[in-house]
């Protein structure tokens, strides 16, 4: 399946930032908000959205750090890069960041090419705004991989209300085992949520290109999303 791509533009009370977007050759189709990590809307992140694309979903890719810095768009090749993603990630307003990410959501399921389903996916801090999107948001199906900071999140857990699938890394160095502790703690009886432990597994695992990429456990969570999202927004 092809696809063709084009950027939005996302109107909120405190000003209007773009969004990437991919479009599969047969609208309307269900949506997707894919939640950035902390190197801006980059070649990872529009891959992504192309992909989900030719899967048959409308993909969105809002630029969430606009509020910083419009157009962030950086690898995770080089230290310097690295460095400015962190400055990125520590100035960034978590509670703006999930009222964009409704915004986004309140845009895509009003588009023609959109059947109105909308979920959510988001990788490392866009993991952590995934787990937000389904306490905090009308997404109506949510899935993060190795989001940051979840446990002390937890006690929003009582609000989700919506299909919440999240995928961790066991050796996950920006999550300490008793982090991930406390998250399977709070959420394993979640009816609604679904954990994937991927055993020996670090950080970003399902980023292309990325020192800690693994093949066989990328292609396992991201057939995982795929079911998850077909069964839920179909």
């Amino acid at each position: 399946m092809t696809m063709k791509t084009g950027t939005l533009t996302i109107n909120t009370p405190d000003g209007k930032f773009s969004a990437y977007a991919a479009y599969p050759d047969n609208t309307p189709a269900p949506a997707i908000v894919v939640m950035q990590e902390i190197f801006g809307v980059n070649k990872v992140m529009r891959d992504i959205c192309d992909s989900l694309a030719r899967q048959g979903f409308v993909a969105v890719c809002p630029d969430l750090f606009w509020r910083i810095q419009p157009g962030i768009d950086i690898t995770d090749q080089t230290e310097e890069e690295w460095k400015q993603a962190f400055g990125y990630f520590q100035a960034f307003d978590v509670d703006a960041g999930i009222r964009d990410v409704q915004a986004t959501i309140t845009h895509v399921r009003n588009m023609d090419e959109t059947t109105g389903k909308v979920g959510t996916v988001g990788y490392c801090l866009g993991g952590k705004l995934a787990y937000l999107s389904a306490t905090r948001t009308d997404t109506d199906a949510a899935v993060g991989y190795y989001g940051v900071g979840l446990d002390a999140l937890l006690d929003e857990a009582g609000n989700i209300a919506v299909p919440l699938m999240l995928h961790i890394a066991t050796e996950d160095g920006f999550v300490p085992k008793d982090a991930q502790k406390k998250v399977h703690e709070a959420l394993d009886k979640n009816t609604h949520v679904t954990l994937h432990d991927y055993v020996g597994n670090d950080h970003a695992f399902a980023r292309v290109g990325g020192a800690h990429y693994d093949a066989e456990a990328a292609k396992l969570a991201n057939g995982r999303t795929a079911t998850f999202f077909n069964n839920h927004l179909g």
